[in-house]
């Protein structure tokens, strides 16, 4: 098909020198769209810059301004909004101007399906659950006498992180040859102490700061597991990079997490228990069998993260909003 003259915006609180999540599904849909539309991606849109054909919008408190403006400026227009983490399990209960983004986006897209609980049922009818995805990596196979098991926690450290729950497990794993990579920058800077507190305390826990993300991809390609401690996600990344990746993950229990793993999975901890994620690192280690298990759970969903499916269900989205 040949590229569309339609100018599709993508509108993301995070570009590259943020490196976080909501920047990588920016900079991957970008890329999967530009196969059929012209497309950019910018931090804002307040009407001074040429209008697009349509507005695609992630995180619906800190991307409002740009939904309203559109909105108002042109009304008949397609707006997409996708929403986060802390849109779905926090702001859009208490923050108006993401109510309003709500009501403003002609379509909604969420990005596991268990968040769709946490939208009034008539917002349901407009909204999608779109999979994110990540290329397959080979995995690494690791000799008998491997020096380390190392487990990872991929995330700047931030509250609604959790990394202190990932500190304190690192103190009481008891598996010998354990080790704890956390690889993040700090944007709290309490948390940057804590994290350097724990490498000066502990051995066995080590904070990598901020990497590229073909660098941390390849770093978890070669973890034992991944640990992912948060209080909140709309539908994380990293989980989907593990996967993909044969890398197990072990993860804090809750929605957005058993949206992308299944209820069924057998590697939840209790949020902010680091006793409980401690004892799923020891068992992942010394329990091969348990680990086994839980990388023939992660390839079973592997399949919901192929990018040519994100691709097809992305771009029949646009497609049909442009249809009206």
């Amino acid at each position: 098909m040949p590229v569309s003259t339609k100018h599709v915006l993508i509108v993301s609180p995070a570009l590259a020198r943020e490196n976080n999540g909501n920047w990588q599904t920016a900079r991957r849909w970008c890329h999967f769209l530009r196969s059929r539309y012209q497309v950019t991606i910018a931090s804002d849109w307040n009407g001074d810059a040429s209008a697009p054909d349509l507005l695609i919008a992630l995180h619906a408190r800190r991307s409002a301004a740009a939904v309203a403006a559109f909105a108002r400026a042109y009304p008949a227009r397609p707006c997409v909004l996708v929403l986060t983490g802390t849109d779905l399990y926090r702001d859009i209960d208490t923050a108006s101007e993401a109510q309003a983004s709500l009501a403003s986006a002609g379509a909604l897209v969420l990005l596991q399906s268990d968040g769709m609980a946490q939208l009034a049922p008539a917002l349901r009818a407009k909204t999608h659950v779109i999979y994110q995805s990540a290329p397959a990596l080979r995995p690494v196979a690791h000799g008998a006498q491997r020096r380390y098991y190392d487990v990872c926690m991929i995330g700047h450290l931030r509250a609604e992180k959790d990394p202190l729950t990932f500190m304190r497990a690192s103190t009481l794993v008891t598996s010998a040859k354990a080790r704890l990579l956390h690889i993040g920058g700090a944007l709290e800077t309490a948390l940057g102490q804590a994290a350097n507190a724990t490498v000066a305390s502990n051995a066995r826990y080590r904070w990598l700061g901020n990497l590229a993300h073909g660098v941390t991809r390849r770093r978890l390609a070669r973890s034992h597991a991944m640990a992912i401690c948060s209080l909140m996600e709309g539908g994380a990344n990293v989980i989907i990079e593990a996967v993909t990746s044969g890398v197990p993950v072990l993860a804090s229990d809750i929605s957005g997490n058993r949206g992308m793993l299944g209820d069924d999975y057998a590697a939840y901890f209790p949020v902010g228990d680091a006793a409980a994620l401690a004892r799923l690192i020891d068992r992942s280690i010394d329990d091969p069998a348990f680990h086994a298990l839980l990388k023939a759970q992660c390839a079973a969903r592997a399949a919901l993260f192929a990018p040519e499916k994100e691709r097809n269900s992305l771009l029949q989205l646009v497609d049909n909003m442009f249809r009206g």
